[in-house]
């Protein structure tokens, strides 16, 4: 009898891909398989890979010449980077088929936690086990324990039907450690339905996060499947000036409920930078930067950047104002960047490390000026203050960048 290679999908996810010369390629982030009629298991065809630049490509599975040590080798370091559309009669095992409801041959209800990819012979695999979660019986408490266990392909009909019931459990977990940059990238591969299925189940921290990365057409089509409540809920989690690019893509009766559903003070920025004209500094800028008055110490204000929410871009300066210190602040004085925090003493007051050579930009201030003065400087962020000199906000090179890309660029 010939020996059975099994792999289980989800443990595939994640793992990294090398080519002969040991050159890292990607990362697996599922397995494409295509159906057969007459019940047949699906046969396995490639690997859906994300290389390093996010692009989404097929790696047949006859290029794949072992999965072991937590990596997968290549035969060949020949790829097509073609980006990934599946065909009318492929699936993608994580994407597509984990956490669909079957019935065990018993007539129990479970969920699909895992499928097996299983070869007898090199370059020829097919699903195989499917590992499932089911309720288990008694009363109370133990009426809720979980069971798991697998079943041959065979054992489960009904499992590739297109109007099989599907969760999201499992691609949850998978995709719980993932940074929001690719999990957005992952979640624009996804069929429609189960996209939004995915955005339904996240928490509302998670999913603001996630709306940040996605394309803009993508982000009103999420917005628009949540109930009014929650979607004014997931812009309040949102960075204010992304929550204002959302809204301006939006009806303006519908703009207007979801701001009045928001509480004042988180709706509040988000107005203010809807005011400027696009294509400004004051329409791209956060109005939360990290702001410090100058009676406080270097200690206070690396304690502050030191806060894992915020972004690089913003954690690498603090502007200086007078009180107050919510924006629109008091009179800007300057600014201190990290590094000059790093090597002063901690007891030193702020208002003796600033920097004021250079002048904050104005909110009127094009994208291509933006671009000259940050390029000019050196610098990551810049100030932006009003007529008056109050601190209004700050321009980062990320904010900028996403204005400067063509409108499709998350999705290439």
């Amino acid at each position: 009898m010939p020996t059975v290679t099994r792999v289980f999908a989800a443990r595939l996810a994640g793992l990294a891909v090398f080519d002969p010369n040991g050159d890292h390629v990607g990362r697996v982030r599922d397995v494409v398989v295509r159906l057969r009629s007459g019940g047949a298991s699906p046969q396995v065809t490639g690997l859906l890979a994300e290389l390093p630049m996010r692009r989404q490509i097929f790696l047949p599975i006859g290029r794949v010449t072992s999965v072991e040590g937590g990596s997968v080798a290549l035969s060949s370091g020949v790829i097509n980077l073609r980006r990934f559309q599946p065909r009318p009669t492929e699936l993608l095992v994580i994407g597509q088929m984990l956490d669909r409801r079957v019935t065990t041959p018993s007539g129990a209800e479970a969920r699909v936690v895992d499928i097996a990819m299983e070869s007898d012979r090199p370059g020829l695999w097919y699903l195989g086990r499917v590992a499932v979660q089911e309720s288990g019986g008694g009363r109370g408490r133990q009426k809720y324990h979980r069971q798991l266990r697998q079943y041959e392909w065979s054992e489960l009909p009904g499992l590739i039907e297109p109007g099989a019931v599907q969760g999201t459990e499992s691609l949850l977990a998978l995709l719980e450690d993932m940074r929001p940059a690719d999990l957005a990238h992952t979640v624009q591969e996804l069929p429609a339905e189960r996209r939004h299925a995915l955005a339904a189940a996240l928490d509302d921290e998670r999913l603001a996060d996630l709306l940040e990365e996605l394309p803009e057409r993508q982000q009103v089509e999420i917005l628009a499947r949540l109930d009014q409540e929650r979607a004014a809920d997931v812009l309040e989690e949102m960075d204010a000036d992304d929550a204002a690019d959302l809204l301006a893509e939006l009806p303006p009766i519908q703009r207007q409920y979801l701001l009045d559903l928001m509480t004042p003070e988180e709706s509040a920025p988000v107005r203010a930078l809807m005011d400027y004209r696009q294509g400004t500094a004051g329409a791209i800028m956060t109005s939360e930067p990290v702001v410090l008055t100058p009676d406080m110490t270097v200690a206070d204000a690396l304690a502050r950047i030191r806060a894992p929410y915020l972004s690089p871009a913003i954690a690498s300066q603090v502007f200086v104002t007078r009180a107050p210190i919510d924006t629109p602040t008091g009179r800007y004085l300057g600014t201190a960047h990290f590094q000059r925090l790093l090597r002063e003493p901690p007891g030193e007051l702020l208002g003796k490390v600033l920097e004021t050579d250079i002048d904050p930009l104005e909110p009127a201030e094009p994208l291509d000026e933006i671009t000259r003065r940050l390029a000019t400087y050196n610098l990551v962020a810049m100030a932006v203050t009003d007529g008056e000199g109050r601190l209004v906000g700050a321009v980062t090179v990320d904010d900028l960048l996403d204005h400067l890309l063509p409108a499709d660029w998350r999705l290439t």
